[in-house]
């Protein structure tokens, strides 16, 4: 006993540097946030004055946010499923020992490498309604392509947003399905197989089972970058069409260029801790909903 105490000490100067930086970084950013959202300014958002934690709920409340918080929901309903199902079948494709399928792994894995912008860039290129490919070759079963262009479309906009957050997400929820279904023990589906267990049954009563707890973590992870998407838009649809505004979620609202909110300092900052906090009960809610689902042991 006396020589853990003797370590608390070096244990407490091992973890300054990183609580210093969680101080630093989160912390503190959140407090000013919370202290901001509690200011209404003028239109030049420079005069601002105290108006007490009511302020929130005017904001929650406020057409603005209640059209951008239906936005970032219905992006996470388009992107969060479908980018687990391919995740899963892409993960359950690679996981062969056959000969050659590292080249199919890498395919799978290498939108991991692509950043926001420059994935967001090649589908704007796709997509475009006179010099994008997808339009060139597939206009004449869908015109929507070249007039006006799903980016330029208020009913497919946010469609065409979600499919290039699926395919820039993509390779991380393959990479990480794929390190989970590695880890199952063959020994599992050996018994499974002399059981008489089809392929069928093995993928639901073996392989689901042992891998749900990185299905938990990825379905979190998407949660959180779904509600947070906020350079897809930025670059694709810049929040538009307007003026039906389709694709303006909670983070454009708070930084986009065209946002009306843009300049004002404690509109946004509520805007951002209401985006915390649902990111928060959102993660809450899968973790407590799907706990007793999932099987932790090996």
């Amino acid at each position: 006993m006396k020589r853990r105490l003797r370590d608390v000490p070096w244990a407490i100067a091992m973890l300054l540097p990183s609580i210093a930086l969680v101080a630093v970084w989160t912390i503190y950013p959140l407090v000013k946030a919370i202290q901001f959202g509690h200011l209404t300014c003028d239109v030049t958002g420079k005069k601002c004055r105290d108006v007490g934690w009511g302020r929130y709920w005017d904001v929650f409340t406020s057409t603005q946010f209640q059209h951008s918080l239906g936005v970032s929901l219905k992006l996470m309903l388009l992107t969060v499923p479908t980018g687990l199902v391919l995740g899963i079948g892409l993960a359950v494709l690679a996981d062969k020992h056959l000969r050659g399928i590292g080249i199919f792994r890498t395919i799978f894995s290498s939108t991991v490498a692509t950043s926001v912008a420059v994935a967001s860039l090649v589908w704007f290129v796709l997509l475009q309604p006179q010099i994008g490919v997808l339009a060139d070759v597939f206009s004449g079963w869908f015109p929507v392509l070249k007039n006006p262009g799903l980016l330029n479309d208020p009913g497919t906009a946010l469609l065409a947003v979600a499919f290039s957050s699926i395919w820039a997400n993509l390779g991380f929820t393959f990479i990480i399905i794929t390190a989970a279904l590695q880890s199952v023990p063959r020994d599992l589906y050996e018994s499974a197989y002399v059981d008489g267990a089809g392929s069928t049954r093995r993928f639901t009563n073996v392989t689901l089972p042992m891998i749900a707890p990185t299905l938990l973590f990825v379905g979190v992870v998407l949660t959180t970058r779904a509600l947070q998407t906020y350079g897809e838009i930025a670059l694709l649809t810049s929040g538009g069409p307007n003026p039906e505004k389709p694709t303006t979620t909670i983070p454009y609202l708070i930084y986009g260029r065209t946002s009306l909110i843009h300049t004002d300092l404690g509109t946004k900052s509520a805007a951002a801790v209401l985006l915390f906090l649902l990111s928060l009960v959102l993660a809450l809610v899968q973790f407590r909903g799907l706990e007793k689902r999932v099987h932790y042991g090996s």
